[in-house]
């Protein structure tokens, strides 16, 4: 049997991990509702500009309050501390995507990116990181400027 620490509880949350999950992923969606709100939808047939933030934004409400129903009914972790680290190397690998993709590429960029956001973890290895990033972010060239012909700028010579 679970104690309080392990997320038993003697409230009716069964998991705050699951809970504070839930609730997460509600404020993005919400905050990503009110940001598309505007945006044409479109039909099925000819989609707008917010057919795909729109859907994608109540479908991060519904699996948020799917977690917050299974925090109440079956028994999870308790909620851990946060880690700054964490935190810090996640926004900032998406910051140095945001300021570097226009000026260097996508080739640039991604590997930058990807490394700078794995430094968030314990485990970082850098071998590893620097074969991971260089292959998906050929993937991604592949996929975005090839395959869908997408206008992303790939590198400043290209």
């Amino acid at each position: 049997m679970m104690s309080e620490a392990q997320g038993g509880g003697g409230g009716r949350l069964k998991s705050t991990q699951d809970f504070g999950a839930g609730l997460f992923l509600i404020a993005i969606g919400i905050f990503a509702l009110w940001q598309g709100w505007h945006l044409p939808m479109g039909t099925l047939r000819s989609m707008g500009a917010g057919m795909l933030p729109i859907s994608l934004a109540v479908m991060l409400c519904i699996g948020g309050a799917a977690l917050i129903l299974t925090s109440i009914t079956t028994r999870g972790e308790a909620m851990e501390a946060w880690s700054i680290r964490g935190l810090a190397f996640i926004v900032g690998g998406v910051i140095v995507f945001a300021y570097t993709i226009q000026s260097l590429g996508l080739i640039f960029a991604g590997p930058m990116s990807m490394i700078v956001g794995m430094l968030a973890s314990d485990e970082f290895e850098w071998k590893e990181a620097i074969i991971f990033s260089v292959v998906l972010t050929g993937a991604c060239a592949l996929l975005f400027k090839t395959a869908l012909g997408l206008p992303i700028p790939v590198n400043v010579f290209w």
